[in-house]
């Protein structure tokens, strides 16, 4: 904040002496010169006081430092870049509205190019020299749990895009998540998978976190919600050709269907390999695939598979009484608006941190790291994403109720459950 300075230059007097003047006279007049001086230079140097605070008070609070790491380049950039572009417009939205508590925001932004290694390296640059007080990320499970350790140090919350049970569970004192686990996906797969009579299905998984993360949580769900894994594969991120997993799978037997716990290029391949096999078998798909880039890239591959997602891929086809319908077409219409193009899922999570930021400062009347930390725990707001309501033995606060079931048809989103 701009500091003023402000001086009062002391009362001139020239004072000429005649002959009847006495030297009494001229001393007693001499110091009552002086000290109408000194009067006048003390009470400009108060009103300058004053001025100079309305001043500082009218230039507002310091700014929130908000820092991001995504990926915007990179295997994962389809997660990613839609959600820097949100952080981008929400920020700038906000700024315009004049902030948030009287607070202007500044974005620090990264990309960490979809590689842990990298993510861990920008987290500590902006919690050591940036002087960020909360953080957005990352967009993988991955890059989320390499930087998971030095926000706890550091006492910084942090709010992960990433779909991995693993990020929340057990909860970690700064680490939130802004969308559902792996766990709530799986759960509501399994849910159509029952009614559509399906109960022995087969995996297929990548070796990264977030692979690891979802076979891990479809193995412990199973037998829960009356589900059989018949066989589970492997595949590992720099594959090019999983049609050896996919004919294992399709032979196994009892298999009615196959679980794709994969993401980006690699889940991608698979898809494709799906068709160039013929497996008729219905093909299931968590959140972390449902986006248009990857209907995009898969084509036709892609046709009527099943999926978890947020309300945004079917925006236009929630029933008017959905109480999510307001702010989700409110987002959609804006990101399309400023770009040109739909949000992706992913860029909804975004949003949803922001949404989250806004009322942690606007609770706690503070951008102390610790507090915004206390203040994060006790969100509660209708999100893009989902109704949120975090707690102390919460740290996403949604449910997989909160998920929607889509299908892929004619190379568009279906809103089914």
């Amino acid at each position: 904040m701009a500091q003023q300075r402000a001086g009062a230059g002391a009362l001139e007097h020239n004072h000429r002496m005649t002959p009847d003047h006495s030297s009494n006279h001229e001393t007693s007049m001499t110091k009552l010169l002086k000290n109408f001086s000194y009067l006048a230079a003390a009470g400009a140097l108060a009103v300058a006081a004053v001025l100079s605070s309305h001043q500082a008070l009218a230039q507002g609070k310091p700014p929130l430092k908000i820092g991001a790491y995504l990926s915007v380049t990179g295997p994962a950039a389809y997660l990613g870049s839609g959600a820097m572009k949100t952080l981008e417009m929400v920020v700038d939205s906000i700024n315009a509205a004049g902030g948030i508590d009287g607070r202007k925001l500044e974005l620090v932004r990264y990309d960490d190019e979809s590689d842990p290694a990298r993510a861990n390296t920008l987290v500590k640059r902006m919690l050591d020299n940036d002087g960020v007080q909360v953080l957005i990320g990352g967009s993988t499970t991955g890059t989320t749990m390499s930087a998971a350790p030095l926000v706890e140090r550091a006492g910084v919350p942090m709010l992960s895009l990433a779909g991995g049970t693993v990020i929340i569970d057990p909860v970690k004192k700064f680490v939130f998540k802004m969308n559902q686990t792996d766990a709530m996906a799986i759960t509501r797969l399994y849910e159509h998978m029952l009614k559509n009579k399906i109960t022995t299905i087969g995996v297929l998984a990548g070796t990264d976190a977030f692979g690891r993360a979802c076979l891990g949580a479809a193995q412990k769900l199973a037998p829960e919600k009356g589900v059989k894994i018949a066989r589970d594969e492997s595949f590992n991120v720099k594959d090019t050709d999983m049609t050896a997993q996919l004919t294992n799978l399709r032979q196994a037997p009892g298999v009615q269907a196959i679980l794709n716990c994969g993401f980006g290029e690699p889940a991608v391949i698979l898809t494709k390999n799906y068709r160039q096999l013929g497996i008729t078998l219905p093909h299931y798909g968590t959140h972390a695939l449902a986006s248009d880039t990857f209907v995009k890239l898969a084509g036709a591959a892609a046709e009527d598979m099943v999926m978890t997602n947020g309300p945004i891929l079917v925006w236009d086809q929630l029933p008017a009484n959905d109480p999510l319908q307001g702010v989700v077409q409110a987002y959609v219409k804006s990101y399309q608006t400023k770009y040109g193009e739909a949000p992706s899922y992913f860029a909804g999570n975004a949003h949803d941190a922001m949404l989250a930021i806004r009322e942690a400062v606007q609770r706690a009347g503070s951008v102390e790291p610790g507090k915004l930390r206390d203040a994060l725990e006790a969100s509660s707001f209708k999100g893009v994403t989902g109704p949120f309501q975090m707690s102390a033995t919460d740290h996403v606060g949604l449910s997989a109720a909160s998920l929607r079931i889509v299908q892929v048809k004619n190379g568009r989103w279906k809103l089914v459950e």
